[in-house]
């Protein structure tokens, strides 16, 4: 009974995921889906980023989302000394109801960061990024509780569909503004406001319309040193979306192991956000060079632990800068 129930509340789910965006609790680890401001917005010539979250795991793989991107300055020998100007792609999926529901994004944007003063230890950034969008039902995987009977899952509801693939694709647009000033190479704070969905893309599955509803997102963070080998990173941000709203709050300690100011410099973190009315989120990280590692877990406090155990979600994010000696050096955006 309880994996019926939980078929269950995954179908009825689908629906509400068509006007909703599937979320990180490490945001600030996927830059490209939080703000196409962040697009070339590092200290370095390349970065790439993954992520990898799997949401409420005890029932069934209820919502499985990936993503990857790259992104990298251009013209920098063209522009002035204090400005950047980035591009960047981004690819990622997010599956639901065991694989059954598949939505795949394609995104490209650029960013402009307009230096401030002399050096360009504050900048002001505008990006852009146009995103394809496909989404495939396959519904001979759905489950109903119709459909449950002593020989198993059968008949019914999934007649309706006769094991048919319901397929949907739309384009889409995003916007972000983002302000960063730092005072010395030690810190670096920043705030800034995204809007995803700009153009309310349609969505269509067997003439039943939805519309994908704006979101906006407004974020900040920084982080500054609290001892000789200890930085303290806080960010957060309020997002909404047709009527949802999500606020994360939060902060990381940076201990330094090793090479400190070096290029292959290790730092281990620990520390937790929270998801407000939601998850807690403890989180822990592992960073040498241009490389860092970090985990997260949810420990779900809503009226859905009763469900999910208390179990939120599980993720996993990756990002890679590479640098080069002549790089400028400069604090930029880490959580």
């Amino acid at each position: 009974m309880r994996f019926v129930l939980a078929l269950t509340f995954i179908i009825l789910s689908i629906d509400a995921s068509f006007a909703q965006d599937p979320h990180f609790s490490q945001f600030y680890s996927s830059p490209l889906t939080l703000n196409p401001a962040f697009i070339g917005k590092f200290d370095g010539d390349v970065r790439v980023a993954g992520d990898y979250r799997d949401q409420w795991p005890t029932i069934n793989r209820a919502y499985v989302t990936e993503t990857v991107s790259i992104d990298f300055p251009i013209l920098q020998n063209k522009i002035a000394s204090n400005d950047t100007w980035g591009v960047g792609l981004m690819g990622y999926s997010d599956k639901s109801a065991n694989g059954a529901v598949n939505f795949n994004y394609l995104s490209a944007g650029t960013a402009f960061q307009k230096g401030l003063d002399e050096d360009g230890y504050t900048q002001l950034g505008f990006g852009f990024q146009a995103t394809y969008a496909n989404m495939m039902i396959n519904t001979s995987n759905l489950k109903f509780e119709d459909q449950l009977t002593p020989l198993g899952f059968t008949g019914v509801t999934s007649e309706i569909f006769n094991g048919a693939t319901l397929q949907s694709s739309y384009f889409d647009l995003n916007a972000g503004v983002l302000f960063t000033t730092s005072t010395n190479d030690n810190n670096d704070f920043y705030a800034g406001v995204s809007v995803y969905h700009i153009n309310r893309p349609e969505q269509q599955f067997t003439g039943a319309l939805y519309l994908l509803y704006p979101r906006a997102t407004f974020h900040a963070g920084g982080y500054f040193p609290v001892g000789d080998i200890t930085t303290l990173n806080l960010s957060g941000l309020f997002s909404t979306q047709a009527g949802a709203h999500e606020t994360v709050i939060g902060g990381a300690l940076e201990f330094n192991v090793a090479n400190k100011g070096a290029t292959d410099e290790t730092n281990f973190y620990v520390g937790s956000w929270m998801r407000v009315g939601d998850a807690i989120i403890p989180y822990v990280g592992l960073e040498y060079g241009g490389l860092r590692f970090g985990l997260s877990y949810d420990v779900n406090t809503s009226d859905l632990n009763t469900a999910s155990e208390s179990q939120g979600g599980v993720e996993v994010s990756v990002i890679y800068i590479a640098k080069k000696s002549h790089n400028k050096g400069l604090p930029c955006p880490k959580f």
